[in-house]
C-alpha cells in the first residue's frame, strides 16, 4: 500500500463529501486506502460514507474522543508506506499527493511534509508553515511584534511571514489540517499524544519528529483549500480555553527549564487574557447599549413629565428595578444570544417589561411613582431598543450599507458569478436566480472560451474568460465566485483563487450532485424547494392587521404632509389616467381603480396613497397591471401594491410561474419588518 489517508469527522457531512471527492480524484493513480473516523456525528455523516463511499474504511465512535485519539485509532490500522492526516474541511488539488510523495521519495532526510494551504478567499493560511513556540517566538507573538513587523526575520518567526510562500524550504512545524509522514518517521516517534484533546497535537508530533532526526518541509508548488474550523463550530466546546490549555501542556512537556516554562507561560497568558476578555466584553456590548438606552429613555420621560430633572435622584431605585426587568425580558426573549438583532423580539420584550413594570405601580406603593413616566419611557424604549436593532440591519460588518433579513436574501444578495458555461454551470446559475431566499445576485457567467463572450446563457450574460477573472471581480464588485466541479479541475480552481486573493471574495464549490455549495461562512442548499402546502403568514389575522395599520399610518401621514402638492396636481396638472383592475372572488375584475401615475415623476404617485388609505391598494403588494391583464397573484391574499418584491427585482420577472414564486415567497415569509425594508429600498431606488 503506497498511501494511507486518515480523516477525522464531526458533524460536517457536506464538507466531508467534497473532501472525499477531491481525494479520490487526487489518488486515481496511487494505491490508496482511506480511513474516516467519525466522532459521534449527528448529521448523517456515517450514512453518507456508507452510501456514497463504500470503499472507505469507516470507524464509528459513540462519543467524541478528540482529534489525537481518533487519529490513533486509524494509525493502528493503516498499511501505507506514507500516511496523510487530512482535515474533513479541506479540498486537495489533483496533483497534491503525487507531488508530495515524489518529494518525500527524493528527499530521504524528510520525515514529514506539508504544502501551501489557502483560505476560501484565496489568501495564504499562515499556519501552514511555522516555528516551534520558543520563548522568543512566543514573546513576539504575545506582544504583537510579529503582526507589526511580519517581514522581519527577527519578529516574524511565529508564522515565518518573512519567508516567500512561493518557495520550498525546511520548517519547524506544519499545520495538522494536512500533513504527510513517512512510515519510518511515524514508527520512530509513535502515535499522537492523546493528552491533547483538540489543539497542539500536531505541533507536538512535529517537535518529536524533528527530535528523532527527521526534517520537515513546506512545499509551495501544490496547494489545498482549508475552510478552517468547520467541525469545531458544531462541537460545543470552549475553544479558546481548550487551545490555551493545549499550549500550556505543550510547554510543560517540551521545556525542562523553569525559566523557559515561566517565560512561555507568560506569553501564553498575555495572549489568552485578551482573548477571554474580548469574548467577555463582546457578550456585554449589546446589554450595555440597551442599559444606556433604558436610562436615557427614563431621563427623557422625567423631563417630559416634570419639565426638568429635579426628580431624578428619587427615581434611582426605579431605574435599577425597571431596567433589570426590561433586561431580563430581553434576555428571556433571546435578544442576547440567538436573536441579537431582531427588532421585533426586542419590541415584544420591551412591551412585556412595560406590562410588568406598570403592574408594580399598582401593587407596590413604595415604588408607585408617576405612571406617566413609566409609560413614556416604555414607549421610548420600544423606539430606541427596537430602532437600533433595525438600523443594525443596514450596517453589518463588511459593508457600509447592506440590507439583511428576507429582503437582503431576495433583492439585495451578494454579487455572484458562476464559473463555466457548461450545463452544470447554467443549472447552478438558474437555481441561484430562482431561489428567492438564497442571498445571491447572479451577475453573469465566466467562460473558459473567448468565443462565448457576449452570449446570454441561463438568463444571464457571459462576462469574460477565466483568465480575466480578477478584472471581472474588481469591475463588477463581486463577492461570491462559484465553481461547479464538472469542468474545472481543482488545480485550476486553486490557481485562480490564489491569483484573485486580496479582493475579499468568497469562493464556493458545487459538487457533482448540484445540491449544495461548500464554502465559507456556511453550506448553502441550492436544490429546488417545493412551495406546496404552506401555512401562509399573511393569512394570519395578526399579520393582516399589522399590514393594514402600516398602510393606514404611512399613507395618512404622506397625504397630510403632501396635501399642498396634491391640490396643485388636482387643479393645474392633467396626467394620463391609468386603470388598475381590482379583483373579487376567483380573480375576476370587479371594478376599476383610476389614478394618475408616472414613476419617473414621484409626485404623480401621491394620489395612489388615497387608494391605499381606502384599502383598495397596499403600499407593498402585487404589481399593478393594465386592465386587460389579470395579475397572477389575483387568487392569492395580496392586493396590488405601489411597490413589492417583483417591482424591485432585477431583472424584472416576466414569466407567470416566476412571478408566482415571488408572490408565494412574500405571503409565506411576510413580516412587518420585511415590508419596511422593501419600502426603504424603494425610496433609495427612486
Amino acid at each position: 500500500m503506497e498511501l494511507s489517508i486518515i480523516i477525522i469527522n464531526f458533524n460536517v457531512k457536506e464538507f466531508l463529501e467534497q473532501a472525499l471527492v477531491s481525494i479520490q480524484k487526487a489518488t486515481e493513480h496511487i494505491e490508496t486506502e482511506i480511513f474516516v473516523v467519525d466522532n459521534a456525528s449527528q448529521d448523517g455523516s456515517v450514512a453518507l460514507v456508507r452510501e456514497k463511499f463504500p470503499e472507505v474504511n469507516l470507524v464509528v465512535n459513540t462519543q467524541n474522543v478528540g482529534f489525537a485519539a481518533a487519529n490513533n485509532q486509524a494509525l493502528k490500522l493503516v498499511r501505507g508506506r506514507f500516511i496523510a492526516l487530512v482535515n474533513n474541511d479541506t479540498i486537495v488539488q489533483e496533483d497534491t499527493f503525487t507531488h508530495l510523495l515524489r518529494f518525500l521519495k527524493n528527499h530521504p532526510e524528510a520525515g514529514m511534509v506539508g504544502c501551501k494551504i489557502l483560505n476560501p478567499d484565496g489568501t495564504l493560511q499562515l499556519a501552514c508553515r511555522r516555528s516551534a513556540p520558543s520563548p522568543w517566538v512566543a514573546f513576539t507573538k504575545a506582544v504583537g511584534l510579529s503582526r507589526l513587523f511580519p517581514h522581519s526575520r527577527l519578529f516574524g518567526r511565529y508564522n515565518l511571514t518573512y519567508l516567500d510562500p512561493d518557495e520550498t524550504y525546511e520548517v519547524e512545524a506544519i499545520s495538522g489540517s494536512f500533513m504527510i509522514v513517512k512510515r519510518e518517521s511515524f514508527e520512530a516517534v509513535g502515535y499522537l499524544d492523546e493528552t491533547f484533546f483538540m489543539y497542539g497535537e500536531d505541533l507536538d508530533w512535529c517537535h518529536r519528529i524533528r527530535q528523532a532526526g527527521w526534517k520537515i518541509y513546506y512545499v509551495h508548488d501544490t496547494s489545498i483549500i482549508h475552510f478552517k474550523g468547520e467541525s469545531s463550530k458544531t462541537s460545543g466546546f470552549d475553544h479558546i480555553r481548550i487551545f490555551y490549555q493545549a499550549m500550556r501542556l505543550y510547554v510543560r512537556k517540551h521545556y525542562n527549564s523553569r525559566f523557559f516554562q515561566l517565560f512561555l507561560m507568560l506569553g501564553i497568558f498575555l495572549r489568552a487574557v485578551p482573548s477571554f476578555l474580548g469574548k467577555f466584553f463582546n457578550a456585554l456590548i449589546v446589554p450595555v447599549v440597551d442599559l444606556m438606552l433604558l436610562n436615557l429613555s427614563l431621563i427623557v420621560a422625567l423631563y417630559i413629565r416634570f419639565g426638568g430633572l429635579h426628580h431624578l435622584k428619587a427615581y434611582i431605585i426605579v431605574t435599577v428595578l425597571y431596567s433589570s426587568i426590561w433586561l431580563g425580558c430581553l434576555f428571556f426573549a433571546l435578544c442576547y444570544s440567538k436573536f441579537i438583532y431582531s427588532a421585533s423580539r426586542a419590541v415584544l420584550a420591551v412591551i412585556a417589561g412595560l406590562i410588568i413594570n406598570t403592574s408594580f405601580t399598582f401593587f407596590f406603593n413604595q415604588i408607585a411613582y408617576s405612571r406617566a413616566v413609566v409609560l413614556i419611557s416604555g414607549l421610548l424604549n420600544i423606539l430606541l431598543l427596537g430602532g437600533w436593532r433595525f438600523v443594525a440591519h443596514f450596517f453589518p460588518k463588511g459593508g457600509l450599507v447592506r440590507y439583511k433579513g428576507l429582503l437582503g436574501r431576495t433583492m439585495l444578495g451578494r454579487r455572484t458569478i458562476v464559473v463555466g458555461t457548461s450545463k452544470a454551470s447554467c443549472t447552478v446559475a438558474n437555481r441561484l436566480q430562482n431561489r428567492l431566499d438564497g442571498g445571491f445576485e447572479v451577475r453573469g457567467l465566466v467562460s473558459f472560451n473567448s468565443e462565448d463572450l457576449g452570449k446570454h446563457l441561463a438568463g444571464t450574460e457571459v462576462l469574460g474568460t477565466i483568465n480575466n477573472l480578477a478584472a471581472i471581480i474588481k469591475q463588477q464588485k463581486i463577492k461570491e465566485v462559484i465553481f461547479p466541479t464538472d469542468r474545472i479541475s481543482y488545480d485550476k480552481m486553486m490557481e485562480v483563487m490564489y491569483q484573485a486573493r486580496g479582493y475579499g471574495v468568497n469562493f464556493r464549490i458545487v459538487p457533482g450532485d448540484l445540491e449544495v455549495m461548500v464554502g465559507k461562512p456556511n453550506i448553502d442548499f441550492i436544490g429546488d424547494v417545493p412551495l406546496l402546502d404552506i401555512d401562509y403568514k399573511l393569512n394570519q389575522p395578526i399579520a393582516f392587521i399589522a399590514k393594514r395599520l402600516l398602510d393606514l399610518v404611512l399613507s395618512g401621514f404622506i397625504l397630510l404632509a403632501t396635501s399642498p402638492v396634491l391640490l396643485t396636481l388636482r387643479y393645474f396638472k392633467r396626467m394620463p389616467i391609468v386603470k388598475i383592475p381590482l379583483h373579487g372572488e376567483g380573480g375576476k375584475p370587479t371594478t376599476c381603480l383610476e389614478f394618475q401615475t408616472d414613476a419617473k415623476r414621484w409626485y404623480t404617485l401621491l394620489p395612489a396613497f388615497y387608494s391605499v388609505l381606502k384599502g383598495e391598494l397596499s403600499l407593498v403588494g402585487a404589481e399593478m397591471l393594465p386592465l386587460h391583464s389579470v395579475p397572477h397573484a389575483a387568487k392569492l391574499p395580496i392586493k396590488p401594491g405601489l411597490t413589492g418584491l417583483i417591482q424591485l427585482a432585477k431583472p424584472s420577472p416576466t414569466d407567470k410561474k416566476e412571478k408566482e414564486r415571488y408572490y408565494l415567497f412574500y405571503i409565506k415569509n411576510y413580516s412587518l419588518l420585511l415590508d419596511v425594508e422593501i419600502l426603504f429600498k424603494t425610496v433609495f431606488k427612486l
